[in-house]
């Protein structure tokens, strides 16, 4: 896999958890604090990419 690949790779609140190694509500409260970098589907899911979880430093939101 690139590496390409895995920066735009979108995970679930279940899944960016689990990966994370924290809980539902901790990446909600990322999101709602701007943390992450995330789209909204359709029906209204949140989808988080990866590399947002790991980037240093707090660039503001990132809703894309």
């Amino acid at each position: 896999m690139s590496d390409q690949a895995v920066a735009d790779r979108k995970l679930s609140i279940d899944e960016a958890s689990a990966v994370a190694g924290v809980t539902r509500r901790t990446i909600y409260n990322w999101l709602y604090a701007g943390k992450l970098t995330y789209v909204k589907t359709a029906g209204g899911a949140y989808r988080i990419f990866e590399s947002s979880l790991f980037r240093s430093g707090d660039d503001g939101p990132k809703a894309a």
